[in-house]
């Protein structure tokens, strides 16, 4: 494959070698769990949308069916940074359980900072979208990870 034809992600990846791909995989897991399973999100369409955000989206959407394109409002299911952390917490704890923040630690995250700087590559690349209300800044410091999966479990040899 020509470096023409690769796609965003894949030039995101060489560009930030920060984060590996299960990085990406695991924040949009995440979202899908804070979503899906915690529910998160789910009232802001009606109660949180100004009326300005309606109406711009309307007209891009106006503008794009002329184009034969289609818009879409992805605010129904937004969550803050700070939920997509605490679903992120929580989601790596049942997936890996001991070994949460280890495995973070192999895919490059080490903080909730990096959530963000993950979350915002993706929207960078048109593959998540974010409001006006939010802001990189809402991802900084939500948890310590070393209090939040180091200090939860303890094992024991079972020797007295």
């Amino acid at each position: 494959m020509s470096l023409s034809t690769t796609t965003p992600f894949i030039e995101l990846l060489k560009r930030d070698r920060r984060y590996k791909a299960e990085a990406y995989a695991f924040v949009y897991e995440a979202l899908n769990y804070a979503q899906n399973i915690l529910g998160l999100g789910q009232e802001e369409k009606n109660e949180s949308v100004s009326e300005e955000i309606l109406i711009r989206a309307e007209n891009t959407e106006a503008e794009n069916t002329e184009r034969g394109k289609t818009t879409e409002i992805a605010l129904a299911n937004h969550i803050t940074g700070q939920e997509l952390c605490q679903a992120a917490r929580e989601y790596a704890i049942i997936q890996y359980g001991f070994l949460a923040q280890t495995v973070l630690d192999s895919i490059g995250i080490r903080k909730t900072d990096d959530i963000g700087e993950i979350v915002y590559n993706l929207i960078n690349i048109g593959q998540m979208r974010k409001t006006p209300q939010d802001s990189r800044e809402d991802f900084n410091n939500v948890f310590d990870f070393e209090t939040a999966f180091g200090k939860t479990y303890r094992i024991h040899s079972g020797t007295a």
